[in-house]
């Protein structure tokens, strides 16, 4: 079978759409759900670890419930895993998505009002109308100056990534609350209508054509290691999530991996131009 990280197939059932899934399982059609909790852990299984994570107004497929668990596949990336049912809504089509790096869904359209919710960056909602600064949707109000409508993008990854300078680093992370070096990635690329897989074997695969020889540094760049990946800001300064720093930090380039492969995680592995 393909990697399990993209495979909607667990020990009971099997997307129906697979040609390869093994005999036995459960043929299901999925069902959309829509991500109803600002961030929830997509775990590799029901009681395990954090893969990935979801945000809010996030679409997925369901494919089965079981335990209180969800197992969906994410329509962002084709991710699979686990979710906390009690995050699952009804499908709603999204109208606007969060362009600041957070904001807030109050209660009122009042910035005195109480906030029922922090968004992050890349959230997705459901704009009814506007009630002067704010959007009104379904779930309360957000300030009108942190959405942009779904379809209009930003045009620089770099800046994009850059709006996460500062957030704390979490392994599996995906939100302004806490990301890592490939979520960063993610998050960047998604801003400006580029797909992009979660994680930084992925992305190295699928992402931009090879630069030989490596060392041509221009903005927007990827490099890779072993389990990890930054872009390039300009030809001496590099953007990253790292456990070093355990932040999103810029860094110079030459610096970052003299560090790294001192620190025994190995040379640069690929230099991708997007």
């Amino acid at each position: 079978m393909s990697d399990p990280r993209l495979t909607p197939a667990n020990d009971r059932v099997a997307a129906a759409h697979l040609s390869d899934a093994p005999a036995g399982l459960r043929r299901v059609m999925a069902t959309p759900r829509r991500i109803i909790r600002p961030v929830v852990d997509l775990l590799r299984r029901p009681d395990g670890a954090r893969d990935r994570q979801l945000l809010w107004g996030e679409t997925v497929d369901l494919y089965e419930e079981r335990g209180g668990m969800g197992f969906v596949q994410a329509r962002k990336d084709g991710y699979v895993g686990y979710v906390d049912s009690g995050a699952l809504g009804a499908e709603e089509t999204a109208t606007h998505w969060v362009s600041a790096p957070a904001s807030h869904l109050y209660r009122d359209p009042d910035i005195k009002s109480p906030e029922r919710h922090m968004l992050s960056f890349g959230s997705r909602v459901t704009v009814l109308g506007d009630d002067g600064p704010f959007a009104e949707t379904t779930d309360g109000f957000i300030p009108r100056v942190h959405l942009h409508p779904v379809g209009e993008t930003m045009n620089d990854p770099v800046g994009a990534a850059a709006l996460f300078r500062g957030t704390p680093y979490l392994w599996g992370g995906n939100s302004r609350s806490g990301i890592d070096c490939s979520g960063l990635v993610q998050a960047a690329l998604l801003a400006c209508g580029a797909t992009c897989p979660g994680d930084s074997d992925l992305q190295q695969s699928a992402l931009g054509q090879s630069v030989t020889p490596s060392g041509d540094y221009r903005r927007g760049d990827l490099l890779f290691w072993k389990g990890h990946v930054a872009m390039v800001v300009d030809a001496d300064t590099l953007i990253h999530a790292n456990g070093t720093h355990m932040s999103v930090v810029l860094e110079p380039v030459e610096a970052a991996i003299r560090r790294i492969e001192a620190q025994g995680e190995g040379p640069v592995t690929a230099h991708k131009r997007l």
